[in-house]
């Protein structure tokens, strides 16, 4: 009796061991995201771990990693400290978010917390001011999301910064160098993020042909063919304050940047002369005309005959300060002509496009429809006339979602870096989601800010 007594003593006091281990896991691996939080080149497979970048608290960038054959999460980690978010009221800014490569070393690096700059940081030849600063911080050890360090090798006048790393080592910089009438530029690196080359202006703002009104630019970015880079573009009319400011944007333009010839061509192959300003953008890279829809930019990709497709979201404005594009707009380069036209996608939804022939079209797809978000498969047969809702790998209830791009070098589990709005707050809850759904995290780890 006295035996049984301690194998039953034995079999409760294990039992109660292993409930208190198996602590609950959630879906989602941090709940401090702060305003729109994840910008497009935003994370990076490495060496069997996948490193994240967001913006969290105060809108400095946060970083995590996830060791995929180990299953274990590390961070976040304040990485920096941006010149945005630290005055109180203030509208959160949003245009500082976080852009992350990983260098041959395998030292992480980050690019923050820019919105064109102010006056007291210098003279900015190539646009004009606004907020923020542009900065570049290092980690202290290769593989090593714990300690940080900045690097005073890029210029503070920049926004929408975003990372491109190629086949062959080199990292590009991408950005806008100021505000809204600034032109477009990049830099190189080939030691590292070391060093950069002289900023190069590929897209130019100047006076439009209406009084006190601008050219401006928004760019997407896609790595091609090898050493190549795809960009596909839309143009910004920057009125005047006078005539109320607002986010105006029209048509779609592509070319496609030859890196190792420092080159780049219209999809006609056709060289082009830099920097590229609207009446030159107009006769030589012009895709698309949208008339007087305003769009956004959106994603694109080439097929295995190497041929582009492109996409942006497209609608009438609605009056509201960056409008209100809303439909997929699908397009193809046939060799002769750009064909396509309006997707059959639920309204609002954006994402990531794969294009894999000319008939055989993928979209993965955010989608916040009747109060339930999910990130799903759109698959296309007949080269994007028809698309149908395919594989689902995230349905959450709540707040909006937000989807960065794919991440770089992405590991099937953790292709992309999702963000969901905490209903009453300012927080956003992120998730890393592959082809098996989100990878999921102990939820005392996941939970850094206690919210109510």
């Amino acid at each position: 009796m006295k035996y049984l007594f301690s194998i039953a003593l034995l079999m409760l006091s294990v039992g109660l061991i292993s409930n208190q281990t198996a602590e609950e896991k959630v879906n989602y691996f941090s709940n401090n995201a702060f305003g729109n939080p994840v910008t497009g080149k935003a994370g990076e497979y490495y060496n069997g771990v996948t490193y994240v970048a967001y913006q969290g608290e105060k809108e400095d960038p946060y970083v995590v990693a996830y060791d995929h054959k180990k299953d274990k999460w590390r961070g976040p980690y304040k990485a920096g400290t941006s010149l945005l978010g630290k005055t109180p009221g203030r509208k959160i800014d949003n245009h500082g978010k976080p852009t992350l490569v990983v260098d041959g070393e395998g030292y992480i690096h980050i690019v923050f917390g820019g919105h064109g700059g102010t006056r007291d940081l210098g003279e900015n030849k190539l646009g004009n001011y606004h907020d923020g600063k542009q900065i570049h911080v290092k980690s202290k050890r290769p593989m090593d999301i714990s300690e940080w360090e900045e690097v005073e090798n890029i210029t503070p006048f920049g926004t929408y910064s975003q990372f491109m790393k190629l086949d062959n080592g080199d990292i590009y910089l991408f950005f806008r160098h100021g505000a809204h009438r600034s032109n477009w530029v990049y830099q190189v690196s080939k030691d590292n993020c070391r060093t950069f080359s002289p900023k190069v202006s590929f897209l130019k703002t100047k006076p439009s042909n209406e009084v006190n009104d601008w050219d401006s630019w928004y760019v997407n970015l896609q790595k091609g063919e090898g050493n190549d880079i795809l960009l596909s573009y839309n143009y910004h009319f920057c009125k005047s304050v006078k005539k109320g400011h607002d986010g105006e944007r029209h048509h779609c333009y592509y070319m496609k940047f030859d890196t190792d010839t420092k080159q780049f061509f219209n999809v006609k192959g056709e060289a082009l002369t830099l920097p590229i300003t609207k009446e030159y953008a107009d006769q030589k890279t012009l895709a698309i005309n949208t008339g007087d829809q305003w769009n956004h930019i959106g994603r694109s990709d080439l097929n295995d005959e190497g041929y582009p497709h492109i996409s942006w979201y497209e609608g009438a404005h609605g009056g509201k300060r960056h409008g209100g594009p809303k439909q997929l707009m699908h397009y193809q380069w046939t060799g002769d002509e750009w064909v396509g036209g309006e997707t059959n996608v639920p309204n609002k939804a954006r994402g990531e496009l794969v294009a894999k022939s000319k008939n055989e079209v993928s979209y993965l797809l955010e989608d916040n429809e009747n109060k339930l978000g999910n990130v799903a498969w759109w698959e296309s047969h007949d080269g994007g006339a028809e698309f149908k809702k395919s594989k689902v790998l995230l349905e959450e209830k709540g707040g909006k979602l937000l989807m960065s791009h794919f991440i770089r070098n992405a590991h099937p589990d953790a292709k992309v870096i999702v963000t969901q709005n905490i209903k009453g707050t300012a927080y956003s809850k992120v998730y890393l989601l592959g082809e098996n759904g989100p990878i999921k995290r102990k939820q005392s780890e996941a939970d850094v800010l206690q919210l109510n």
